[in-house]
């Protein structure tokens, strides 16, 4: 079977073990992000997301790569994390991360969506804060509540296609992203890990491996899933 994985933002974190684990799987891996993704043989598209005429410059692209597919696994994984409140919350900013965060999966399920048959799957890689929210993370909260409508809204405009989605929520991952957004800060990540109930933070192979299993299970559709370890609520 000619199976691919088309996914953003896999040129580190999640994303990277994402590919890793699906090229061991017999898929052919086509990565969308800015930076080159670090895997043999798989096809790096360089765009930016935060740019809103990205896509016009992939069409001819998918055409080629695309034309004797059997299934195709979607996964939208990268993600603009902005710190920020309702108060000082920037306009430009704010369209920077809803451009990433909801705009261009929009788009690239309309580009890819004709070229998926039978068994296919859309996954979006949400967040704890898909459900919740925290302080200063105003446009993220938005959005990522915002991914879980779209995931909500491609099942049903989806449905009887035989083309299955999820939203996977994976909680505090150690990832560069986590990373650059506590600064560095050792003791915020130690803090982080001490919500979880094992006590340590999540490996990216873990929420992969999550993804895989919901790519190669159709009954995993308009589903929330979280892949978070089980957060300790106050």
């Amino acid at each position: 079977m000619n199976k691919f994985l088309i996914i953003t933002g896999a040129s580190s974190g999640i994303g990277f073990a994402t590919a890793k684990l699906f090229q061991d799987d017999s898929y052919k891996i086509i990565n969308l992000s800015r930076s080159e993704i670090p895997l043999e043989k798989a096809t790096h598209i360089p765009v930016d997301l935060s740019n809103s005429d990205w896509h016009s410059s992939i069409l001819e692209t998918f055409k080629k790569l695309l034309n004797s597919v059997d299934q195709i696994c979607l996964i939208h994984n990268a993600s603009k994390m902005q710190s920020d409140n309702i108060e000082n919350i920037d306009a430009d900013n704010l369209r920077e991360v809803l451009e990433v965060n909801l705009v261009g999966p929009s788009i690239l399920n309309k580009i890819v969506i004709p070229y998926m048959n039978k068994g296919s799957s859309i996954l979006y890689v949400g967040s704890t804060l898909s459900e919740k929210a925290v302080p200063q993370m105003a446009s993220y909260v938005t959005t990522k509540h915002g991914m879980v409508g779209l995931m909500r809204s491609t099942c049903q405009d989806l449905f009887g296609r035989f083309i299955h989605t999820a939203c996977i929520c994976p909680g505090a991952t150690e990832t560069e992203m986590l990373v650059e957004y506590v600064q560095g800060n050792k003791d915020a990540l130690i803090m982080m890990a001490q919500t979880l109930s094992e006590n340590r933070l999540i490996s990216p192979k873990e929420i992969a491996r999550t993804l895989l299993f919901c790519a190669q299970n159709s009954v995993i559709n308009g589903s929330i899933i979280h892949a978070n370890l089980g957060i300790q609520e106050t």
